[in-house]
């Protein structure tokens, strides 16, 4: 198979893997600390091993890069918890249109780190993202737990994009594996004293669930991640990625029997319709300011 096909499919499988991270938060039965707590021990220790064996040192270049991985460890670390406790209160469905606001989140706090102006289409893109959480909306009440999913989801997108942002400007020296590696050991450490007994005493089932998540849904990803990307543009990553949503509702809807309704689906489309734009659109941007210089 041609180097190019084979990165396609293998960035097609990885998005839907991490997709797929989704449905653990109701197939786990344990609460979304416990789910990030035991995801992040078994991912750390698979990253380490796939960084040894690459030839790459564990070590950071400078004490500044430690500081800059303890903040995206403390971000990741609070994103994974929110992302899971979104899904938990409401669904997979509707927990995955609420964390895929994060493309056109990452456009409007671009300007804060970038120094770059808002344009009018980036706004829209962010009131068609509105308009689609707003669709999805059962009820403008906390006591609803579907609408508190929605509104924990969309603070996991802005944690989520701030994330992505900072490791841009401040660690993408670094590859996927050995960037994940930290940041895993930060949130294995971050949420030591949070964890409750239930992990513990879970069955047999549950840690063969965690263990899944942690080898197959996090570090195979974050490792096939910087394979794929030695054949293939970032853009066709950044277009691929934007299809995660669309895998993890689908592997709900089979695995899960999840049924959305009418206005998670339009709602849906509206929320990924702009991640898509924004993502083309911020390729272009790229393209242009390379030129320039």
């Amino acid at each position: 198979m041609h180097p190019v096909k084979r990165s396609l499919w293998s960035l097609h499988l990885t998005v839907a893997l991490l997709g797929a991270t989704a449905l653990m938060s109701k197939i786990i039965p344990l609460s979304a600390i416990d789910i990030t707590f035991g995801r992040s021990i078994i991912a750390c220790i698979v990253l380490v091993i796939v960084v040894k064996l690459s030839g790459e040192s564990m070590r950071l270049r400078s004490t500044k890069d430690y500081l800059i991985a303890l903040a995206l460890g403390v971000l990741m670390s609070a994103h994974w918890v929110t992302y899971f406790a979104a899904m938990q209160y409401s669904s997979v469905s509707v927990g995955m249109v609420a964390l895929f606001t994060f493309p056109v989140i990452a456009v409007l706090l671009e300007p804060f780190f970038e120094g770059i102006r808002l344009v009018w289409q980036d706004l829209a893109s962010a009131l068609v993202v509105f308009i689609g959480i707003i669709l999805i909306v059962p009820e403008v009440s906390l006591e609803n737990e579907v609408t508190l999913g929605i509104l924990i989801g969309v603070f996991s997108a802005v944690l989520y994009a701030l994330r992505n942002l900072c490791h841009r400007k401040y660690f993408s020296h670094y590859g996927g594996a050995h960037a994940m590696a930290y940041q895993t050991l930060i949130i294995f450490v971050s949420l030591l004293f949070f964890v409750s007994d239930n992990l513990l005493t879970a069955t047999s089932d549950t840690y063969m669930w965690l263990i899944v998540l942690g080898i197959f849904l996090t570090a195979l990803p974050h490792a096939l991640i910087a394979t794929s990307l030695k054949h293939l543009r970032v853009k066709t990553f950044a277009l691929v990625a934007c299809m995660q949503p669309f895998y993890g509702v689908i592997l709900a809807i089979v695995i899960l029997d999840e049924s959305p309704n009418w206005q998670t689906f339009l709602g849906g489309i509206l929320v990924i319709s702009a991640a898509i734009y924004e993502t083309v659109n911020a390729q272009k941007l790229h393209r242009r300011k390379e030129s320039e210089e």
